[in-house]
């Protein structure tokens, strides 16, 4: 999956949790709790719809690298690379 499709999933999911947002205007490096005004609780729904929707395990302790859509594209292509057969 690449990282374009990634932002799209996190964008999407973000939209699904808080529909008042618009995500899609965000650049890669804003702070996402900022730009949208999302609370913690915002954030773990969007770390757990990305958890249950990718498949993978997301640690509590990575969370903080989810907190801009560039970050958080280029941690669930590495997430998604180490769960790969080899």
């Amino acid at each position: 999956m690449t990282q374009a499709e990634l932002r799209a999933i996190i964008v999407e999911e973000i939209s699904n949790i808080a529909p008042e947002t618009d995500a899609a205007v965000i650049g890669d490096d804003e702070d996402l709790r900022e730009a949208l005004d999302l609370d913690s609780m915002d954030i773990f729904n969007v770390v757990v719809a990305l958890s249950q929707r990718l498949h993978i395990n997301i640690p509590d302790a990575d969370v903080p690298k989810l907190v801009t859509l560039g970050g958080g594209a280029a941690y669930l292509e590495g997430r998604l690379a180490s769960q790969l057969p080899r």
